[in-house]
């Protein structure tokens, strides 16, 4: 990776302004070095006396035998004309200065001017969001090359906002089309199970749909929980997040029971900016995954802390070596270790993936390491309540903005 140039950490306005003064100067240093040459040229060419009946310039040699009075005039008149070229020089060096100076404020103003419409293009483009694509920059002013810039940007946050928009509409569509007939065909299994005069073989049969049927709508509720995750937050408050660990515990203790794992718990004060239900969802799916790819009587160690302004949230578990080129494929949809888990029924592969989902649109972090003895470590950084007060702090601007 190269580094910088010195020149290449300015800012824009600083390097116009740079240029338009260095430019100044080699012109000015241009104008006055030609004057000074014509100068000195017309005065030793032209510059004529006439004394005593006689004409005395300052190229012309005098005769041996010339009076003293007439020597004495020449040398008078080469030091005069020297004397007037030396100052000369020197006062238009030093207005050269003053007036570079003045040049260089100039050009910094006027490249200021010239460049706040990119700055209005750019803050508008630094605070968008999906929630707030409906804002358009709006420049208004002559077709010049920053006006067809910001009218190509407003056009494609035109598109966009129609992508999103379409988005919405197609997870809402999609909730209730793929759910509704699910939960139908559970229903009637379910009565199947309870009909009397059901055969052993019916109800077999009727057991292994209703699996199949949990399988499938655990599938959808993952697809349309990380794409609703990978959405933008509308808003942001506070949360307790020894509070949502609580609700978790008790939502997943008795599956914890089931596989004989022990859960271990240090849980500290430490409070989060963004929703209740997503990080609610994210930790119940840290833990779910770290019981549910562990092995028997294994443990499952759960850390919650604050460092700064960030919550710390780290899940271990025991469990089979893991490589660490596959960590990563863990986040992503339908990715698994090799071996049994690929083979396992268990889940769809989403878990860690809604994980990743939900804390990116939190605006944190988070990572995975494989541990020596076996099984997984996940650390998720979250970012503090006081992006709350910053972000609602920066809304307010935004709104009272001209």
């Amino acid at each position: 990776m190269t580094r910088p140039r010195p020149w290449d950490r300015l800012g824009l306005r600083m390097r116009l302004a740079l240029l338009y003064g260095g430019l100044f100067f080699v012109a000015g240093s241009m104008l006055l070095w030609v004057t000074y040459l014509l100068t000195a040229q017309a005065m030793n060419t032209q510059f004529v006396t006439k004394f005593g009946g006689r004409l005395i310039t300052g190229t012309e040699d005098l005769p041996p035998d010339a009076d003293s009075p007439v020597k004495q005039v020449r040398v008078d008149v080469e030091q005069g004309a020297a004397t007037v070229l030396s100052d000369m020089l020197r006062s238009s060096v030093v207005i050269m200065i003053v007036i570079g100076v003045i040049a260089f404020v100039l050009g910094y103003l006027v490249a200021d001017r010239a460049l706040r419409p990119l700055d209005r293009v750019t803050e508008t483009a630094r605070r968008l969001s999906e929630s707030t694509l409906h804002e358009r920059i709006g420049l208004r002013g002559p077709q010049d090359e920053v006006k067809r810039l910001a009218d190509t940007f407003d056009a494609m946050l035109d598109r966009l906002h129609r992508v999103f928009e379409a988005q919405r509409r197609f997870i809402g569509n999609a909730s209730h089309e793929l759910r509704t007939p699910l939960a139908i065909n559970r229903t009637i299994l379910e009565v199947s199970l309870e009909e009397p005069a059901a055969s052993p073989d019916l109800k077999a049969l009727a057991r292994a749909l209703l699996g199949t049927n949990a399988r499938y709508e655990r599938l959808i509720e993952g697809l349309l929980l990380l794409a609703q995750s990978e959405q933008e937050l509308t808003e942001r408050k506070p949360v307790e997040l020894p509070r949502i660990v609580r609700t978790v515990l008790e939502q997943i203790e008795l599956a914890s029971t089931k596989r004989h794992v022990t859960v271990h718990q240090d849980v500290r004060q430490a409070v989060a900016a963004g929703d209740p239900l997503f990080l609610e969802r994210c930790v119940f799916n840290l833990l779910e995954n770290a019981i549910k790819y562990n092995v028997r009587d294994g443990d499952v160690w759960l850390r919650l802390r604050q460092e700064g302004d960030e919550a710390v949230v780290v899940v271990e578990n025991t469990g089979p070596q893991v490589s660490p080129y596959e960590v990563d494929d863990l986040f992503e949809p339908f990715r698994r270790l090799q071996g049994d888990r690929v083979r396992s029924a268990r889940g769809a592969g989403l878990g860690l993936s809604i994980v990743r989902a939900i804390v990116a649109a939190h605006g944190g972090t988070v990572t995975a390491v494989g541990r020596p003895d076996g099984g997984l470590a996940v650390t998720v950084r979250l970012a503090g309540a006081a992006h709350v007060t910053a972000d609602r702090a920066r809304g307010r601007s935004l709104e009272t903005a001209p």
